[in-house]
């Protein structure tokens, strides 16, 4: 029931049509507090048509508005407050929670479409670290949204497999490896052959020119060069691959920059074709001052491709296989230009599907205030942190609930949880400082809050032999009044965490659910048997469906007991 469209309606009623539907609806006010109605309609808006002050247009409209289905309408200044018929609500929300359970919030806005993600994207032989988290778990995120509300979602882990940065590893290698070593720990041993060269190359800028001689061979196909990639490779996806399984994160597909290798031609000829490449000291760009951007360098001066002509390919690439409605890519805010060079650029191409291409930019996580560099050596591996966070959780689980049958199981639940909310709970844009000892405590603004909220919930549940009916839902108890409106929200939270790409608005509305219904269950007895029994139950089921749904939508578990 969309209860705005319903406060809507009886005032254009109240006004003999004299405003649409549409142009109220969009006027209509959420107050801070149910204290002040749970909807608001400014008056002063009308005074200009009206020619009256907004107080008397406001009490004009309660006088003309039919309150059958409202508790009560009354002016208060110039806002028109409407307060909703509470039994009626309750029975209707509870109702619909109770029936669609997990379905409950489902959309069919997006039409099957599909949606390639690009998301995730380590670079082959360094490992995943902290740095990695915001991309990989906003766009697991933003799947299970898009999934919910009609779209088929294709997670693409674009790995960073080709590049210059392999010229740098091989020559590396070849100075300071030794296959033992790599064999004995893989990526370790790479990242450390890859900061050495950074901190040797400072004083011996000839390394450099090395490395691009290795790289060249490697993209002629050269077979030394060819075996020690794929190695590298091998032994990087096996590593990425147990983090994934850590996260509970799975991929649609893993094809890399390296898959591209023999689509970049046809680009290159397209941009021939139309006139677009252009000869700029020595090296090929597309002219970009049209849209106020600087040149898309296309090849660089000794015939190397670069990330952009790689990008090309695989935009092209994935509408041909997936015809898609849209396509993402879940990349840092660092790369905003490179988007909008890569969007205009298939626009001079004649692909005007290029509008439905989205960089989907996000901010830093930094560590006492300083951002994380592979080059540097300044890495925090993200392996460590979830283990590190699963310990403070099986810490914490011990304390509270030393008996807990399953607590292993539940401790990597909460611990991994709690690192993938404490993300999603800022907004994508924001950077943020990690520390893991807030990330995993149990009150305040955290994941194991929502987790043990809904465990508590659960627990009420098994306390009573009632079962739960979908008859007798009107819950008169103000105190459940915050919480059913919370639950109503539901669906029309996920629809604009959707149209926003914006996780975070599906992390923030499960700490208010949280909240509101421990607010509920501290000031209200449950469990007291009466003809109001039911419908409080079905209330605590109904938020543990929710806050499990929530939970769900941004790749985190929900643990029955805790």
């Amino acid at each position: 029931m969309d209860y705005k469209k319903q406060v809507a309606q009886s005032i254009v009623s109240a006004l003999d049509g004299q405003l649409e539907e549409q142009v109220v609806y969009e006027k209509v006010e959420v107050p801070k507090t149910s204290k002040m109605g749970d909807f608001a309609f400014p008056a002063f808006i009308l005074a200009k048509t009206l020619h009256k002050a907004p107080q008397m247009i406001a009490a004009d409209l309660v006088k003309n508005i039919n309150q059958e289905n409202y508790e009560r309408v009354e002016a208060a200044g110039p806002y028109v407050n409407f307060f909703l018929d509470k039994s009626k609500f309750s029975l209707e929300t509870l109702q619909t929670v109770l029936t669609e359970k997990d379905h409950f919030g489902d959309a069919t806005v997006g039409n099957n479409g599909k949606v390639p993600i690009d998301m995730s994207s380590p670079n082959i032989a360094k490992p995943i670290s902290m740095g990695h988290l915001r991309s990989t778990v906003i766009g697991n995120a933003l799947a299970n949204l898009l999934a919910k509300t009609g779209y088929q979602p294709v997670k693409i882990n674009h790995l960073g497999d080709w590049g210059t940065q392999f010229g740098k590893l091989i020559e590396a290698y070849k100075l300071w490896g030794s296959e033992e070593a790599v064999k004995a720990d893989p990526i370790n041993k790479l990242l450390e052959y890859y900061v050495r060269f950074h901190k040797e190359d400072k004083e011996h800028p000839e390394l450099d020119d090395e490395a691009r001689k290795w790289f060249k061979k490697l993209e002629d196909g050269d077979e030394e060069a060819t075996k020690l990639w794929q190695w590298f490779r091998s032994v990087s996806l096996d590593s990425f691959k147990h983090i994934y399984d850590k996260l509970g994160i799975t991929f649609d597909s893993y094809k890399g920059e390296a898959f591209y290798n023999d689509k970049m031609d046809e680009v290159v000829q397209i941009l021939e074709d139309k006139h677009l490449l252009k000869e700029s000291q020595g090296a090929e760009i597309v002219d970009l001052d049209k849209y106020n951007l600087n040149p898309a360098l296309i090849k660089k001066t000794d015939g190397a491709t670069l990330y952009i002509t790689r990008d090309l390919a695989a935009a092209i690439y994935r509408k041909r296989t997936y015809d898609f409605s849209q396509s993402l890519y879940v990349v840092g805010a660092e790369q905003i230009n490179h988007f909008k060079q890569l969007k205009a650029v298939l626009k001079e191409m004649g692909f005007d599907w290029s509008d439905d291409i989205h960089h989907i930019p996000f901010g830093l996580i930094t560590l006492n205030g300083k951002k994380l560099s592979t080059r540097s050596g300044r890495v925090v591996l993200l392996d460590k942190v979830l283990d590190d966070a699963i310990d403070l959780a099986k810490q914490q689980i011990q304390a509270k609930n030393p008996d807990l049958a399953n607590a292993d199981e539940v401790a990597h639940e909460v611990g991994v949880g709690a690192v993938i909310f404490h993300d999603l709970k800022n907004e994508r844009m924001n950077s943020f400082d990690f520390d893991l000892n807030e990330v995993v405590r149990f009150e305040g603004e955290t994941g194991p809050y929502v987790q043990y909220t809904r465990a508590r919930a659960e627990s009420i549940l098994r306390k009573t032999d009632h079962q739960v009916t979908v008859d007798g839902l009107k819950l008169a108890d103000p105190n459940a009044w915050d919480t059913l409106k919370q639950l109503q929200n539901f669906p029309d939270t996920i629809l604009r965490a959707v149209k926003e790409y914006e996780p975070s608005i599906i992390a923030k509305y499960s700490l208010h659910l949280a909240k509101s219904f421990n607010q509920y269950y501290a000031n209200s007895k449950v469990l007291v048997k009466d003809d109001q029994l039911n419908a409080r139950l079905a209330l605590v089921k109904s938020v543990s469906i929710v806050l499990k749904s929530s939970l769900n939508l941004l790749g985190v578990q929900s643990p029955e007991e805790m």
